[in-house]
């Protein structure tokens, strides 16, 4: 019987990649979640299905304990955000570099066989070249980006030195139901979701023209469980998109459509961090992981407005 540990498990990639691992039914899920940007309503239809342990993983004493022992770690715990890491970098750098590495110690010392770390694709910065490919040289533009890149050397380090295996996944830009858009960090296709609904204008910084690789959250999580069993990989590092870019006018357009309306969006300065354009080049992940996508953008944007419809509030009783 397996033991799954997720750190993070109520964020929205995490209480999908949850769900995920209660379907294989082959294993007890326990999560760790400080509940800093988690939410236990995620979880809320499977909670008794799982063992939850609310702790930091900033707190070595407090994830050590669970950590002991399971089979596989998966680790997406962070605060995910450029700009709060340029706004406010102490926090995020406790929490994605020494919670990390307080992670990693745990697994190793546990006797865990495998983490699958969630690190980011900002970690190629803003290079001219597209696709971006694992080769490349990192060039991180934010502190963010430079914590993610530093857990995946950590993730290295611990393989080769300690015997820990560990899979590094950058993630692009994931969507999807259970992807908060109340904080002023959220991801831009949660804030656009929220504005078609409101009727509202949404705010887009730079020019609209900028591009991303963005993934449905159903096809990340199907990617790290995948990257949990491939053999032969201990120590690497792979991309986790679609492979394919969209710009974020485009984007707006396609949801104005499926909407049915017409709202002219308000462009402001573009942010400190930003990259201008991001794609996966997804061959590493499909030769060696197995990596299948298996929703369009398209398609994800049905589902993803379907899930914010069904659980939309209005402004004035917005959470």
């Amino acid at each position: 019987m397996n033991h799954y540990i997720v750190t993070g498990g109520a964020g929205f990639i995490g209480s999908t990649l949850v769900r995920q691992l209660l379907a294989l039914g082959d294993g007890e899920v326990h999560v760790i979640d400080n509940l800093l940007t988690g939410k236990e309503e995620n979880l809320a239809e499977v909670r008794s299905q799982i063992v939850f342990h609310k702790a930091d993983i900033r707190d070595y004493s407090a994830i050590a304990a669970p950590m002991a022992g399971a089979s596989t770690v998966f680790h997406l715990a962070a605060i995910p955000s450029v700009p709060r890491s340029i706004h406010d970098p102490e926090p995020s750098h406790e929490v994605n570099v020494n919670g990390t590495w307080n992670v990693f110690r745990a697994a190793k010392e546990g006797g865990v066989r495998r983490v699958v770390y969630a690190a980011s694709s900002s970690a190629y910065g803003d290079t001219e070249v597209l696709p971006k490919v694992e080769s490349m040289q990192a060039n991180p533009r934010s502190p963010y980006a430079a914590q993610k890149l530093m857990g995946e050397h950590y993730g290295s380090v611990f393989t080769s030195c300690f015997g820990l295996e560990v899979v590094s996944l950058r993630f692009f830009n994931v969507f999807g139901p259970r992807q908060d858009p109340g904080s002023p960090y959220s991801g831009v296709l949660s804030k656009f979701m929220t504005a078609l609904l409101d009727n509202e204008q949404p705010t887009i910084h730079g020019d609209g023209e900028q591009t991303r690789d963005f993934t449905y959250v159903e096809d990340v999580a199907a990617l790290v469980i995948k990257a949990s069993r491939a053999p032969g990989v201990a120590g690497r590092t792979y991309n986790a998109g679609n492979g394919n870019r969209y710009s974020l006018n485009l984007t707006w357009d396609l949801l104005q459509k499926a909407e049915g309306v017409r709202i002219q969006p308000i462009y402001s300065p573009s942010r400190a961090g930003d990259v201008r354009d991001s794609q996966a080049d997804t061959t590493a992940a499909r030769r060696d992981l197995g990596h299948d996508p298996q929703f369009s953008f398209e398609e994800g944007l049905r589902r993803t407005l379907a899930w914010y419809r069904a659980h939309h509030l209005s402004p004035a009783g917005a959470r």
